[in-house]
């Protein structure tokens, strides 16, 4: 396999065990041991981790490398950020979409039924909010969205960790595609910002009750840059 390869099949394996906190925040990563554990060469690790570094699912810590802790202020920044772009989004989508591309996001929602379990539930939640935005025909709004969802796709492990938890954010979308189907973008934009708003309440609700136990399990909590 050439380093070309390497980097690419390191990148996705290190970025898989990150999202699904295989390697919890916090957690030291050195390209040597990436080198060990993946049979990787020096080049493709920095490589990989450089590109997960613009994500912003590892940082520099030191001379080596850190899973990038859960970031309150960050959480906080990215639903002001994604009530912005996706709502503004949303409106163009409207505008711009036609009914066929509106009802593939039905059948994106049809196979994104509550029971999935967590890890299938974040990606699929996380797909009808990239989807949605790729109606818009903006690029720059669509990698708003794609890089937003990336780097919340950790906490919102979190937040869908129960069936009622999924049963809710599964009908929340519903109802805002309800909206976009009907061409209503003053109310499916008020439904988006609205379901925003209320997962990003109840994700940090979850990380102020339950804080000490998840430090003890080993994530790393900060805010404003001071551990919590």
């Amino acid at each position: 396999m050439d380093e070309t390869s390497q980097t690419v099949n390191l990148y996705q394996r290190v970025r898989a065990d990150i999202l699904s906190l295989e390697l919890m925040p916090g957690e030291r990563v050195t390209e040597r041991g990436l080198e060990s554990i993946f049979g990787a060469s020096r080049t493709p690790a920095r490589a990989a981790l450089m590109r997960l570094e613009t994500e912003g699912l590892v940082q520099r810590d030191g001379r080596g490398w850190m899973v990038s802790p859960i970031d309150i202020s960050e959480i906080r920044a990215l639903a002001e950020l994604r009530e912005a772009v996706e709502t503004a989004a949303i409106r163009l989508s409207i505008s711009r979409a036609s009914d066929a591309d509106i009802e593939s996001l039905t059948e994106l929602l049809e196979s994104d039924h509550p029971s999935l379990d967590e890890e299938e539930s974040v990606r699929a939640g996380g797909d009808f909010h990239v989807e949605l935005a790729q109606l818009s025909g903006n690029k720059f709004l669509i990698e708003a969205v794609r890089n937003a969802m990336t780097r919340l796709a950790r906490t919102r492990w979190l937040e869908v960790r129960t069936p009622e938890a999924r049963e809710k954010a599964w009908q929340e979308h519903w109802q805002i595609l309800e909206m976009v189907r009907m061409r209503n973008a003053d109310a499916a934009a008020t439904l988006c910002a609205e379901h925003i708003r209320g997962t990003n309440e109840r994700l940090l609700d979850f990380l102020a009750s339950e804080r000490r136990r998840l430090r003890g399990n080993g994530l790393s909590i900060i805010n404003n840059l001071e551990a919590i």
